[in-house]
Formats: C-alpha cells, sequence, structure tokens
C-alpha cells in the first residue's frame, strides 16, 4: 500500500525521520521521548526499538539500551544495528571481548559498515591481535574508496530496505554512469526485489566491464540459478572454481545448480565432500537429503534429515522434509521437540511455520485429527501473512485470457510455432494427480520425465516486460502482436534450454501445473503437443493443498479463500480451453485413475499417440528423480488411502465447502 493512502505507517515514517534528525543534532534526551512516544503504536517497529536503544546508550543508560536490545534482536535477529549498538554499548562498559564478538555478528551481516570495522581496528590493536586489526582496517580502506552512495545502499540493502537502497544508488548511476560497485549493488537490489531480468543485464555488463570480477561473476550465476538457467550457472560456476578450487560458497551453489540440471549424483559427492569440512552445516545436510529423495534412496534421505536436526534443532525444514516424505512416522520424542521449538517465543518465523506444517502431518498420521488442523491452519495462517498473494492478479488474467483467446484468434494463427510434437505438458492444480501421470508416462520408452519445467513461465515473464503493471498487464493482450515467426522461435527457444533436462526419448514431459494458465500461448508454440489436465475432486485437491507447505510459489494454497477462488478460476479457464481448443486437452481425473488404472493408461497412451508398453502400468518400479511432494508415493503400487482423507476433516473444511460452491459438481463437466 502506498504510505500516502496508509496515514498511520506514513506518520510513523515521518516520526523516524525525524528521529534521525534529532540524532544528528545531538538531542538524544528529546530523541528518546519522542521514540518512547511513538513505541506503544508500532511496539515491533525496528526503527523505533533501534532509537530507543540508541538514545539510552548516549544518555549513558546502557543496561535500559541492552533491555532494548535483546527485544529487538528478539523481533528482528537479521538486523545488524542491532549488533553494531551492542558493541558499542559493551565498548562503553571496557568488555573488549563481548564488543568484538557483538560487531563481527554486525559485520557478518552487513560488511557495509564503517563504524564497526574502525571500532573493530582499534579493539583488535589494544588487545594485542595485529592480524585482525589489519584486516578491519582493510576493510575501512575499502570502504574510503567507494562512492559514499555506494556504501550507503549497500548497507541499507543488506538490513532489508531494497525500497531506500535503490532510492540512493539509482540517482547516483544517472549521475556518474558506469561505476561496477554501484551497478553490482543495484544488481543486487533486483535480485532482492525479484527483478532478475534487469540484474541479469546489469552483472553480464559489470563481467564485460570487469572480467575478473569475481564476486560480480558469483553474483551472476546465482542470478541465472534464481532464473532456472542451470546450465549457465554451473558453467558461470566451473569458472569460478578454476580460480578458486576449495570455495566453499562456490562449491555449494555448483552443487545446487546441479541439482537443477537433474545431475544428483554429482550433486550429492559434492555435498558430501561439502560436509567432510564443514559437518554442521544444516543447510548442506539438508540439500543432500533432499537429493538422496528425489533419487529414492529414503533411508539415507531420512540420516541426512536428522543430521541437519542435529547441527541446528529447531530446524523447521528439516522436520518439514521428514513429515513431506509422506511415508515417515515421527517418534513421540520427535513430537515433543516439534512442540517445544514451535512455541518457543525466539524461535524463527520461518521454522515455526515449517514445524506447524511437521506437527500437523505427524498428528494427522496418529488420527488426532483436530490436533492436526490446529497446526495445519495455523502454518497456514503465518505463511498467508507474509505473502504478497492477490487473487485479483490471477483473476485478471483469467479474464483477459477470455478475451484475447478467443476461437477467431487461434483461427487467424492456424499453423503458427514449431510443428514437432515433442513436449507432454500436465496441467493442473499441485497435489491433482500429476506426479502420477508423469511417472505413469515416463515408464515409456519413448518419453522422458523431467520436472516442473520454468520455461514457460519464464517466456511469460519476458512477454510481460520489465516492471509489469499488474493492474494493466501486458501480458496476454501482446499475444495478438506477435507474428508466426515469433512463435516458432519461441518454440525453438523453449526446446533448446529444454534440451538439458532431456534424454534419447523423442517425447518429453513437463508438469508444471500452473502453465494451464497459458494453454493460449502453449497451442500456439506448438500446435501438436499434447497437453493433459490432472483433475482431482475440489474437496480432496484443495485440502492436500491446504496442508503442503511448498517450496517456492503457489502462493494461493494458505487459506481457504485464495485456494477455493484459484480452484473455481482454474474451471473457468479450463472451460474455456476446452470451448475455444476443442479436443485439444485430454482431462484425467485422479480418481479416475485409481478405480481403473489400465484403462486409465490405455486412454493417456492412445492421446499421445503412443503405443501400450506394460512398463506404464508397473510405473512404481521406474527408477527415476522425483523431486514434487509425491516423490514417494509414486515409488508404491496406486493407493486409495488419500482419496477421501479430506472426509476426516468435515466440520473444519466446511467454510471451504461453501466457498467452492458449485465446483463440486462443475469439475466434471465435460467439455
Amino acid at each position: 500500500m502506498n504510505a500516502a493512502l496508509d496515514p498511520v505507517r506514513h506518520s510513523i515514517e515521518q516520526q523516524v525521520q525525524q528521529l534521525r534528525q534529532l540524532h544528528r543534532e545531538g538531542q538524544y534526551g528529546q530523541a528518546l521521548a519522542l521514540a518512547q512516544a511513538v513505541r506503544p503504536e508500532v511496539p515491533e517497529n525496528r526503527d523505533v526499538l533501534y532509537f530507543v536503544a540508541r538514545s539510552q546508550r548516549y544518555l549513558g543508560r546502557i543496561d535500559d539500551a541492552l533491555h532494548t536490545l535483546n527485544e529487538l534482536e528478539r523481533l528482528h535477529a537479521g538486523f545488524s544495528r542491532v549488533y553494531e549498538e551492542r558493541g558499542h554499548c559493551h565498548v562503553v562498559r571496557k568488555d573488549a571481548a563481548q564488543a568484538i564478538d557483538q560487531l563481527l555478528r554486525a559485520v557478518n551481516l552487513n560488511p557495509a559498515l564503517p563504524s564497526s570495522w574502525n571500532l573493530l581496528e582499534g579493539l583488535y590493536r589494544i588487545t594485542g591481535d595485529p592480524a585482525n586489526a589489519q584486516t578491519a582496517a582493510s576493510h575501512v580502506a575499502t570502504l574510503k574508496r567507494l562512492a559514499p552512495e555506494v556504501v550507503q545502499a549497500t548497507s541499507l540493502l543488506a538490513d532489508g530496505e531494497a525500497g531506500q537502497a535503490e532510492q540512493v544508488i539509482r540517482p547516483y548511476l544517472q549521475r556518474v554512469g558506469n561505476d561496477i560497485e554501484g551497478m553490482r549493488v543495484l544488481a543486487r537490489i533486483g535480485m532482492a526485489r525479484d527483478v532478475l531480468d534487469d540484474a541479469d543485464l546489469l552483472l553480464a555488463t559489470v563481467l564485460q566491464l570487469a572480467p575478473d570480477y569475481h564476486a560480480a561473476r558469483f553474483d551472476y550465476a546465482k542470478v541465472l540459478f534464481e532464473r532456472h538457467l542451470y546450465q549457465r550457472c554451473c558453467e558461470e560456476m566451473q569458472t569460478l572454481l578454476a580460480t578458486d578450487p576449495g570455495h566453499l560458497d562456490y562449491r555449494a551453489l555448483y552443487a545446487s545448480a546441479s541439482v537443477g540440471l537433474g545431475e544428483h549424483e554429482r550433486a550429492i559427492a559434492l555435498y558430501r565432500a561439502l560436509l567432510q569440512e564443514v559437518p554442521d552445516a544444516a543447510e548442506l545436510h539438508l540439500s543432500l537429503a533432499h537429493s538422496l529423495k528425489t533419487q529414492g534412496r529414503q533411508d539415507e534421505a531420512v540420516s541426512s534429515y536428522r543430521a541437519a536436526i542435529a547441527a541446528r534443532p529447531g530446524f523447521g525444514d528439516a522436520y518439514w522434509s521428514l513429515a513431506n516424505l509422506k511415508t515417515y512416522r515421527f517418534t513421540a520424542q520427535e513430537i515433543d521437540g516439534m512442540r517445544a521449538h514451535e512455541a518457543a517465543a525466539s524461535t524463527p518465523m520461518v521454522d515455526r511455520y515449517h514445524l506447524c506444517f511437521a506437527l500437523g502431518k505427524a498428528l494427522e498420521d496418529q488420527g488426532e485429527h483436530a490436533g492436526s488442523w490446529r497446526h495445519y491452519a495455523q502454518g497456514n495462517a503465518l505463511k498467508r501473512a507474509e505473502s504478497q498473494y492477490r487473487a485479483e492478479i490471477i483473476e485478471t488474467n483469467t479474464r483477459q485470457q477470455i478475451a484475447v483467446c478467443t476461437r477467431e484468434f487461434f483461427a487467424a494463427r492456424a499453423g503458427v510455432g514449431d510443428a514437432g510434437p515433442d513436449p507432454i505438458f500436465i496441467v493442473g492444480l499441485p497435489r491433482a494427480g500429476s506426479t502420477l501421470l508423469e511417472q505413469i508416462l515416463a515408464s515409456h520408452s519413448q518419453v522422458d520425465g523431467t520436472q516442473e519445467l520454468a520455461d514457460i513461465p519464464r517466456i511469460v515473464l519476458d512477454l510481460q516486460g520489465r516492471e509489469p503493471d499488474f493492474e494493466h498487464p501486458r501480458y496476454p493482450g501482446v499475444l495478438a502482436e506477435l507474428q508466426a515467426d515469433d512463435f516458432r522461435r519461441l518454440g525453438e527457444q523453449y526446446l533448446r534450454e529444454t534440451r538439458i533436462y532431456r534424454g534419447d526419448a523423442p517425447r518429453f514431459i513437463d508438469k508444471m501445473p500452473n502453465n494451464f494458465r497459458h494453454l493460449g500461448l502453449i497451442h500456439l508454440m506448438f500446435p501438436n503437443a499434447r497437453i493433459i489436465d490432472a483433475r482431482r475432486e475440489p474437496m480432496a485437491c484443495c485440502f492436500s493443498n491446504l496442508k503442503q507447505l511448498f517450496a517456492t510459489g503457489q502462493e494461493f494454497s494458505y487459506s481457504m479463500e485464495d485456494i477455493a477462488r484459484y480452484y473455481r478460476t482454474y474451471l473457468e479457464l479450463m472451460q474455456h480451453w476446452d470451448a475455444v481448443l476443442p479436443g485439444r486437452v485430454l482431462r484425467v481425473h485422479h480418481e479416475d485413475v485409481v478405480d481403473d488404472l489400465e484403462g486409465n493408461v490405455r486412454r493417456v497412451l492412445d492421446f499421445c499417440g503412443l503405443p501400450f508398453e506394460q512398463a506404464c502400468l508397473d510405473f512404481h518400479q521406474t527408477a527415476r528423480s522425483v523431486r514434487t511432494a509425491s516423490s514417494e508415493q509414486v515409488r508404491r503400487p496406486i493407493f486409495r488411502d488419500g482419496l477421501d482423507q479430506w472426509s476426516k476433516y468435515a466440520a473444519q473444511l466446511e467454510p471451504l465447502k461453501a466457498l467452492l460452491g458449485d465446483a463440486l459438481q462443475r469439475y466434471r463437466d465435460n467439455p
């Protein structure tokens, strides 16, 4: 929301500016009085609490300042100024060891803190540590060489103030031109704000100007990783590793990019080698476990998840990952531990909601459905509170797809695109049975299974353009502006960039579920591709989403209202595709596959133009990497136990049933 439209927020921002001005003028008593007066309105506001503590220190009230800083750390543990300010307090107390400890924590979070580095240099000299004093002095010298705007923007960004950082650095770059440090900061702001194409262009330019700038190349590799351009990321990491083969961060990102390419054996070897050097790195144990799970090595994965918990007790993601195996059963001791960590005031929010979802699954497995639902509901509420998801954006896109992609629109563009039949797109909602269909098809000798490929969403982002206006989006209207060659070029680009995920089979699967929103574009790119709509009964599907914590995306799944609106929008758009592209999409109901596996396998294979193979019925025996939440389930024969799981929560799900309305019947409508 715009600050001008939010008078409370606007007032607080003005008062924070006033606090800064009072400190610049040395009016610490007035600053403390103002901060204390404002504090009850916004008791968790980071900047107000910071100025309370800073004012207390300047007024000599060190114990009060430390007490305020403890509260600030509890609420904002990643804020570097907490530790810088605490370091100053310990300097006043003449406690050099504690001061050094806190100042190091500050600069590890935010390296652009000249005051902290200056203090560290002096403290190291006083305590007789010339080597570390020299290191601190070199950091001071580096910051002095940089433009003040670069230092300020870097510091703001490190403390999560990407908007303010951009307001500082963009005018500076417009004034001076190619300052590679300033360009790198602006690129990192783009990364923080998920404007990855801008970050990509900026860092590519930096590397043209300074090809040996390793920190910028590492940032560039991270952007490529976030854009799912894993092959290019690996190439950049190989360049960096040639200069520094032992660099832990380089090796870790190379391992992650290898996972993205499906090179799990390479990733597993890299993670194991890293853990030999840093055995207490909980995140590395977690990443290793994920790769082992994807390979079907469940016992090893469980051991690695437990190692992650041992390295960092209360590690919510590790507990949730055990729950997300679907077949794992927690011990009473593990459940007690999860309860204790979830209830602890010091537990970070990200760990808390992971623990909530894990506890929901643990109690569901024990048949404690009321307690299970409380944890699922709490996890969803916490996750939804941090989300920026707006259902209106999806609904606007749906209306525009219907308005633009008419039968006449497609008739006028008949025959455009790449004529090859290579891709098989499986679309729908998450948790609707798409992984099962993928496993069945990937068991066929002529079909490669890949993963949920990000290439269609990336093409859509490119078509939307930089800084898209979600109120008046450029896509899908821009489809009308494209020529036949444009659709052929996009199809060729897609095939080229997905080649790395394929084997030697002539056909391959892209099972990104959200692609149902882009079937018009897909049809224009690939008029002969096969499209399968994996559909599941709405109560079962929505409930399965509500109890699933996704690694990324799927932000519509964290409230009953959002998931019901999304499901209804999905039905509306799929009905439209059926009307304007008749026969183009095969609908496969998950319940039908469970009831008649062979009949539906033959139906799917016929639709794809593939001969029947027994391996497709014996899909659970197919050895391949499976990355989704259903990875362990599709390694077992077909099962019915999930079909009516939601009914055990029928009382709690009554609001969902009301929100779904006629979708409860309409989901079975035939084209």
